[in-house]
């Protein structure tokens, strides 16, 4: 549980979860396995996730300077 409150916690300085930033989607409380909508295209989820990831770590680095 623990865990779990720690990946889905959203961080002000990135503004996302530690599970958005890994896996690109919000964690799931409940049992419904099914998706809705289209399934996207490997490689635009690769990107997107790059992208957000880059942008994480902008952030991150960022507030390490601030904190030195």
């Amino acid at each position: 549980m623990a865990k779990f409150a720690v990946n889905n916690k959203i961080y002000s300085a990135t503004k996302v979860s530690p599970f958005m930033v890994n896996y690109d989607r919000e964690l799931r409380m409940g049992a419904d396995i099914r998706r809705k909508g289209k399934v996207e295209k490997v490689m635009e989820f690769a990107e997107r996730m790059i992208k957000v990831q880059k942008e994480a770590g902008v952030v991150l680095r960022k507030v390490q300077k601030d904190i030195k």
